[in-house]
């Protein structure tokens, strides 16, 4: 769920009178290998029409029948929440005669198939930790493996854990939790290459490496691992980095597709991730994985450089700036696009480059450093600095250790040149809310017909 969710569900489900609350979420599976509920609706039950103890709570079946007809017609699933006000990190066998009978009469209930991932109930604890199971039509439970939220922090809960709180930044627990995470990185070139080079060195248990291109002798300067048997071999980058990795990470899962992201086995890859870092250098590139992280609720950290120059009086060129930059997007607030990240005009320029390369030339600006040419730009620092930010954020909203939190990280841009670093919230962007959260598998895939099954 987002942060958003999560927070409207702490407040309602304890309002600070020490009585059990309740709410019912609508879930969609995302439709991925495994089953991956995410909320897309919530209802808050009014505690004046529930009768509440700090043990128990009855509340009117209206509420359950309202959830039914509207889950029916999208196959969402119905989770049931409640509080324990007490702490108590377990279902109680109250909840468990409760979900006996109710859970059996969502399923009696149901016109036509059930949803895929069933139906279930779960509760919350006073800190917010969240704790679920599921049933399926043969009324067989199972626990939920882990709960995340993805909002200013990055939670991750897991079923059987004796804390609820996330290990420390920087030591032997956060190395384990980070071995049941999975990592998606979209582009495995200049700063990608380092990314996933950190992610894999930090403990990441699976990592997806995402990138169509193959490796030449004018990158081997910035591509970390690369050497002259891979340019010379033309091999494919994940595949040169897949390698790499196994010769320092026997425990690593490595997923390697050679495609582009704008096709439809990578955009399946990637939603499988647990967190995705955009590293790639297009429009069209930041355009899907903002579609991706929206429709199947995954964090997403996009990192770029840029060294814009100026023309000096005598003629020559010289360096204006040297700019990093690492956005985090949250699943329902701002989009790279509404960011300006990439627009419309950067997204048909690319369009043209690729169907129309003679208009496209007139148009052309690209490259690292802005109004010059460069094979071989000297820009591997750079695009150190500019990934290390970007796991670091990572690390920074699933291992909090910030003294004043994360809500006014929402971009960080740092200038060399003037020596300047600035950080902007949420709330300084714009909020469209014309990707839709949630969707899943829903075909077209992403929304985007040439992506369709």
């Amino acid at each position: 769920m987002t942060g958003r969710q999560h927070g409207q569900l702490h407040s309602h489900l304890f309002p600070g009178d020490g009585l059990e609350a309740a709410a019912v979420l609508l879930c969609r599976d995302a439709g991925v290998s495994d089953h991956k509920l995410m909320v897309v609706d919530v209802t808050l039950v009014p505690h004046d029409q529930c009768r509440r103890s700090p043990y128990l709570l009855v509340w009117p079946g209206q509420f359950i029948a309202d959830a039914i007809n509207v889950a029916e017609e999208d196959g969402l699933s119905i989770i049931l929440l409640h509080s324990h006000p007490g702490g108590f990190r377990q279902f109680s066998d109250l909840d468990n005669e409760s979900d006996a009978e109710v859970i059996a009469s969502i399923f009696a209930g149901w016109a036509g198939d059930a949803p895929r991932a069933g139906h279930g109930s779960a509760i919350m604890m006073p800190d917010g930790e969240l704790i679920g199971r599921v049933y399926d039509n043969r009324h067989q439970c199972r626990s939920v493996d882990v709960v995340s939220v993805v909002g200013d922090v990055i939670r991750f809960w897991r079923h059987g854990c004796e804390s609820s709180e996330a290990p420390m930044a920087f030591g032997a627990g956060m190395t384990r939790e980070l071995g049941k995470l999975h990592a998606c990185i979209i582009g495995v070139s200049g700063t990608g290459s380092i990314v996933a080079e950190q992610l894999a060195r930090m403990g990441f248990g699976k990592m997806t490496l995402i990138d169509y291109d193959l490796v030449e002798a004018k990158n081997l300067n910035r591509i970390l691992n690369s050497t002259l048997s891979d340019a010379n071999s033309n091999a494919r980058k994940v595949d040169m980095f897949a390698a790499a990795i196994a010769s320092y990470r026997a425990d690593l899962e490595v997923v390697t597709v050679g495609q582009t992201i704008a096709s439809r086995e990578a955009v399946l890859a990637a939603a499988e991730a647990d967190v995705i870092f955009s590293c790639v250098d297009s429009a069209e590139g930041r355009h899907i994985a903002d579609r991706i992280a929206r429709a199947f609720m995954i964090p997403l950290f996009d990192v770029g450089v840029s060294i814009p120059t100026r023309r000096r009086p005598d003629g020559h060129t010289a360096i204006a700036e040297v700019i990093g930059r690492v956005d985090y997007i949250q699943p329902s607030g701002s989009t790279l696009s509404d960011r300006a990240v990439y627009t419309a005009a950067s997204l048909r320029a690319e369009y043209l480059a690729r169907v129309a390369p003679e208009s496209y030339a007139s148009e052309l600006e690209a490259g690292y450093i802005k109004g010059t040419i460069e094979e071989a730009p000297s820009v591997i620092a750079l695009n150190m600095r500019a990934a290390s930010a970007a796991v670091l954020e990572f690390v920074a909203r699933a291992f909090p250790f910030r003294h004043e939190g994360n809500a006014g990280m929402a971009r960080s841009v740092f200038a060399l040149a003037d020596g300047d670093e600035d950080h902007f919230r949420e709330a300084d962007f714009p909020n469209s809310g014309i990707l839709e959260v949630a969707v899943g598998v829903r075909e077209p895939l992403l929304g985007l017909p040439e992506l369709g099954a």
